[in-house]
């Protein structure tokens, strides 16, 4: 049996890179935000390195400060992601669209043709929203939790029988008969929820895969049965190799009870890499990506993190052996324990935030050797089917990963030296699937 290999995807979203400094650093492009030139070179680059997709999050809404930050997302991430596609020929393309604030017609059709487009290469997040800003800019308010996730199901059941409304062999596209496609095999779908509906059919036939991937990000109760029932792929924020083990193990077990293969769903826990030549370096390369945020603010955060006052004055000193004494980690934050150690091996606390202890994913950095054996750890531990990779910045930082983390994984035995397939699917090892999973039809939340 073949030693099971790690899955990797890219986050990429405005550009820049995952820290709010990047659009400052040597050698980037202040005006990358809307060039889609630099997504393409970004992406060839990530193709070169056989990473299976990349992957752009999204929220409708300006939702961070950008007077000297970046913007979280991209432009729009389908207009992003058509450009990927013209720039390569395998790497997967995977996109969130919000089950909340979109009709499932819209998505079907959008996310359908990327497939077309790319040969089979598009991935649609399926997450519902919950930033009442992005529900403003539709006019709505936005609904209580519960409903959220029923639309949800309604509009991933809509959206899949719509990718299936048109037959597999419906195009048939016969000159010499004067046929362009057989319409018998192209119906309505006529579903209706209780929240939205759709009667179809869509205008586009299938892709080499068939149709879009589904991948889920979100937590709890809810997003645990939505990434069970429909889910290929799954984006977690682990900050422990035992939360990854247990979040893995939870997405397993509900998978097998609506009787899907635990197999078929890949946990990617994100991580956010910072490579250099040595650790000081790359803890450098992080106070110079650091100089656009609210340092004051961190270190009262910081205090907060591990039961301690700290004030601003002391950030470029390390903790006081009486401050070591009594830091407690925060039971409420997952991130604490990791601060506290990090604090214990006598960084000032500039450095100490440099090592990201509040970032949203845990961070390494240091040589491409500290980034791989960190990989390592975790998927051979079983936190993790892969990695979801927060490059910090875009312009060198995805290179110095594909040639210098690669090769070491590679090496190992870790990651695959090329494409097996060409597309989405066959990276992932899912199943082939056209139209609504037939194993879900007693469990349908839309009816016909």
């Amino acid at each position: 049996m073949p030693t099971p290999q790690m899955l990797l995807a890219i986050q990429m979203a405005n550009g820049y890179g995952s820290q709010p400094g990047s659009w400052r650093m040597p050698g980037v492009d202040p005006s990358s935000y809307t060039d889609m030139d630099v997504f393409a070179r970004h992406v060839q680059v990530a193709e070169r390195g056989k990473i299976q997709l990349v992957f752009l999050a999204d929220t409708p809404a300006l939702e961070n400060d950008i007077e000297r930050g970046v913007p979280n997302h991209a432009i729009d991430p389908l207009v992003v992601l058509t450009t990927m596609a013209r720039a390569t020929e395998r790497i997967g393309l995977v996109a969130t669209a919000s089950t909340t604030l979109n009709e499932p017609y819209t998505i079907a059709r959008q996310f359908k043709a990327l497939d077309v487009a790319s040969h089979g290469r598009a991935g649609w997040n399926a997450v519902p929203t919950s930033l009442p800003a992005a529900a403003a800019n539709y006019g709505v308010t936005l609904p209580p939790r519960a409903e959220k996730y029923e639309r949800l199901h309604e509009v991933i059941q809509i959206v899949q029988a719509l990718w299936g409304s048109w037959g597999p062999d419906a195009w048939v596209r016969d000159v010499a008969g004067r046929r362009f496609a057989d319409t018998s095999q192209i119906q309505p779908v006529n579903l209706q929820g209780r929240h939205v509906s759709s009667r179809g059919p869509l205008p586009i036939p299938p892709s080499e895969q068939g149709q879009p991937v589904v991948f889920q990000a979100g937590g709890g109760s809810n997003g645990l049965e939505v990434a069970a029932r429909y889910a290929s792929g799954v984006y977690a924020n682990p900050f422990t190799i035992e939360e990854g083990r247990a979040h893995r193990a939870a997405l397993r077990a509900a998978a097998e009870s609506v009787g899907r293969d635990p197999d078929e769903v890949k946990l990617f826990a994100g991580f956010m890499p910072s490579i250099a030549p040595s650790r000081r370096a790359a803890l450098d390369r992080r106070r110079q990506l650091d100089e656009v945020v609210d340092l004051d603010q961190r270190v009262t955060y910081l205090g907060a993190m591990l039961g301690l006052r700290l004030t601003p004055n002391q950030i470029d000193e390390p903790l006081t052996p009486q401050q070591l004494a009594a830091a407690r980690p925060s039971p409420g934050d997952p991130r604490s324990p990791h601060a506290l150690e990090v604090a214990r091996e006598g960084w000032t606390l500039r450095d100490v935030l440099a090592h990201g202890v509040i970032d949203y994913h845990p961070v390494v950095p240091g040589t491409a050797a500290d980034v791989a054996d960190h990989m390592q750890e975790w998927f051979e531990a079983g936190a993790c089917d892969g990695f979801s990779l927060a490059i910090d910045v875009y312009a060198d930082g995805i290179e110095a990963f594909v040639d210098q983390v690669v090769p070491l994984l590679q090496e190992r035995g870790l990651f695959h030296h090329d494409y097996e397939g060409a597309t989405l699917r066959d990276h992932l090892g899912a199943p082939a699937q056209y139209g609504l999973d037939p194993r879900l039809a007693g469990a349908a939340h839309a009816s016909s």
